[in-house]
């Protein structure tokens, strides 16, 4: 090969080409994808795209589709996004220009965003109301000439509900798509059951002490056994059929002021108030142990039903709701102790463990006195007291505990000295 025509080759001589584009950034799957149903209404949860596929930021993402699809679990992503019902739309605050990235060894800076929709990292918050055009059930092609078409599963003025044994389910789904119109990937698929939500319980009954607030209810789940227990002497029966609901409860705290994340609400109101139980309970009695005096709580509950990997909630009980009043004294002063020296008597006692405690009252009299007389005006912090008195007089002391909602403990056992 001449020498010319390999330094060229090495060189990477010839004709220059068109400047390649710029890598099309994709936004990553929304985040923290949940789905919820609550009665006929589903809640569906998720975080706005932060970042693109490559990792860099901010996300492409321009908006954040939701989609609703009943059909064969095969169906791929493309088929949802033709087939299935968009229930909504999120409009994201996509950069100004996609190309203007960090990426993640680069240190992050600032970009700039649209002025128009949820910002990146925000939880939106999505509500679908179930009818039952949700039973209408995609049947896909079996070969490539056929269509698409819908089959409905039940007559349209049909309620939410199936045969034992059959729980007809529907799948939701988000993507988000950049400015160009292009989507990322898929957020996993969560199933939702499409059958009669369960009884809701019964209006709670609300208690409360020092400690935590009580919340009780009454079920009226139709579930029964299917199956008696073995009797004496028989073998336990192997269980064939379909499977049965196991039923739970969630307590939700729907005070006026209840605690909430700072989320984003699109379209309607969400149906989820702030949720107390983590897991479904099986027990019918909840402890809420945030106690705040002065404050209003209000308390309802949802049953919880579940069945083949699914869960549905029912409708929500009745709130009741019960305003916190301190009206619990504290502890009598224990181990009061009395010790006499020149012109005074000092007393020194065991401190009270209330977390809301005042302080203590110091009552005396002179022995042997029915009625003592308070001496120290106001709660004294300090758990000893010097009282200067008299010589030779026998006083009586006894000390008392006040709480800061001014509820006054029961007096101390009573102790006697003589002043030096």
């Amino acid at each position: 090969m001449p020498l010319l025509a390999l330094a060229c080759f090495l060189a990477g001589c010839g004709k220059k080409g068109p400047p390649l584009p710029p890598l099309l950034k994709l936004p990553q799957a929304p985040q923290d994808f949940t789905v919820a149903r609550f009665g006929n209404d589903v809640g569906v949860r998720f975080t706005v795209p932060t970042q693109n596929t490559d990792g860099s930021k901010p996300a492409n993402v321009a908006r954040v589709e939701v989609y609703r699809f009943t059909g064969p679990s095969e169906a791929s992503n493309d088929q949802i996004l033709k087939f299935g019902t968009r229930v909504a739309t999120v409009v994201a605050k996509a950069p100004r220009d996609p190309n203007q990235t960090t990426d993640p060894d680069e240190p992050e800076e600032p970009a700039e965003l649209e002025d128009e929709g949820l910002d990146q990292g925000a939880v939106a918050r999505v509500d679908d109301a179930l009818g039952s055009s949700a039973l209408q059930a995609v049947q896909l092609p079996k070969a490539k000439h056929e269509k698409e078409k819908r089959v409905a599963r039940e007559p349209s003025d049909r309620p939410l509900i199936s045969p034992p044994g059959n729980a007809p389910s529907t799948v939701y789904v988000a993507v988000g798509f950049n400015k160009s119109g292009r989507h990322g990937p898929f957020s996993p698929r969560v199933r939702i059951p499409l059958v009669s939500p369960p009884m809701a319980p019964s209006t709670p009954v609300v208690r409360y002490d020092e400690a935590a607030v009580t919340v009780t209810w009454t079920s009226e789940s139709p579930v029964q056994l299917v199956q008696e227990p073995p009797a004496q002497g028989e073998l336990p029966g192997r269980f064939i059929g379909f499977p049965t609901p196991r039923i739970g409860f969630h307590v939700y705290d729907v005070s006026p002021a209840a605690p909430s994340e700072p989320e984003a609400k699109v379209d309607v109101p969400t149906p989820e108030p702030h949720r107390l139980t983590q897991t479904p309970i099986a027990s019918p009695e909840y402890r809420d142990s945030r106690m705040e005096w002065g404050t209003t709580r209000c308390y309802a509950v949802r049953t919880v039903e579940s069945l083949s990997g699914m869960t549905l909630e029912s409708e929500p009980s009745s709130p009741q709701c019960v305003m916190l009043k301190d009206t619990f004294p504290p502890a009598a002063v224990k181990k009061l102790t009395a010790v006499a020296t020149e012109h005074a008597i000092s007393l020194i006692w065991q401190p009270n463990s209330e977390k809301d405690l005042a302080g203590y009252l110091v009552w005396r009299g002179v022995a042997p006195a029915a009625t003592l007389t308070q001496i120290t005006p106001v709660p004294i912090p300090d758990t000893s007291f010097t009282d200067m008195v008299d010589q030779g007089t026998r006083y009586v002391y006894a000390v008392q505990a006040v709480d800061k909602a001014g509820n006054l403990g029961p007096m101390s056992d009573r102790v006697e000295e003589i002043a030096r």
